[in-house]
């Protein structure tokens, strides 16, 4: 008797398990389930080939699911500061996506989403806005996408120095994001929110040199009850403004209470700002000795915590 082929992997169960992984402890915890579930599909994918059963990607799960996996797991292992995985399983997950027919297709501009804050995250603001503007030129889009992209181009355009067009950019998410969600935005941008709308906000005036605009919306977005694991790279970033602008009592208060949140952060990213808000105090003057000393324990902290391969 032939020995029995593996069963399929169930992809749609793959993908909400990371989901929730992500959501509550975040990308550090989820990367190398998200790793191990690509593997599982790839092998699956291979032995179908060797069965002459189907292509890799083809015939193994419906395209928009395995394309829902493999962007879920690229943005795990971007927070994860993985980027060379996380370029490659987005360019795959845009490539079965642009396989569906156009009423399936709601999960391209998800990728792309993806793509363009890592490309922004990266430090390529032209490769960022030449995503985010593709997707702007379309027409119909729902409002709140139209308004997630226009924050991706505000960011761009902050490091192209353009802060007049990033300033027009911003006024035009907060125009559309007004009247809270529609029914014709898809099930996936549920996290845009508010706070979402205000840290990155606050991220772009940081990017332009407003700090006290940038501390102001990002002391917002951490102040809002709920949301991704992700989110802790808010507070970090709230911290290094603060920090780059001398505003040692709320630095020291914040990076205090960092320091004890730490070890449950599981965005690298927001790690990764936290180091650099811990870099910023160094490079500061008259910089309070209790200051001081909190920034050396969380250096040291940050050394335990960071995996080797978490920066960029």
């Amino acid at each position: 008797m032939e020995p029995r082929p593996p069963s399929a992997p169930d992809v749609r169960a793959m993908t909400a398990e990371l989901l929730a992984l992500d959501r509550t402890l975040g990308a550090r915890h989820a990367a190398p389930v998200a790793l191990r579930s690509v593997r599982a599909v790839e092998a699956a994918g291979a032995s179908a080939v060797a069965r002459g059963a189907g292509t890799a990607d083809a015939d193994l799960a419906d395209p928009a699911d395995l394309a829902e996996l493999f962007e879920v797991a690229a943005w795990i292992l971007f927070d994860a500061e993985r980027h060379g995985s996380s370029y490659r399983l987005n360019r795959r997950a845009l490539a079965l996506t642009r396989r569906l027919p156009e009423e399936e297709r709601s999960i391209e501009l998800l990728v792309l989403s993806v793509l363009s804050m890592q490309q922004a995250h990266l430090m390529r603001p032209r490769a960022s806005l030449r995503t985010s503007s593709a997707v702007l030129a379309r027409r119909g889009l729902p409002p709140r996408v139209a308004a997630l992209f226009h924050v991706r181009e505000a960011r761009a355009y902050a490091q192209l120095g353009s802060g007049a067009r990033a300033l027009r950019s911003l006024a035009a998410a907060r125009e559309m994001s007004a009247d809270g969600p529609s029914e014709r935005d898809p099930s996936w941008s549920w996290w845009f929110d508010r706070a979402e709308l205000d840290g990155h906000h606050g991220l772009v005036l940081a990017g332009l040199g407003d700090a006290e605009g940038a501390a102001a919306l990002l002391h917002a977005a951490v102040a809002s009850d709920g949301g991704p694991a992700y989110r802790a790279l808010f507070a970090a970033e709230l911290a290094r403004v603060l920090a780059r602008a001398g505003a040692w009592r709320d630095t020291d208060a914040l990076l205090s209470a960092l320091a004890e949140s730490a070890p449950r952060v599981g965005s690298v990213r927001a790690l990764n700002s936290l180091r650099q808000a811990v870099a910023a105090v160094g490079e500061g003057r008259r910089v309070p000795r209790a200051l001081r000393g909190t920034a050396r324990d969380l250096t040291v902290l940050l050394a335990r915590e960071l995996p080797p391969r978490a920066t960029r």
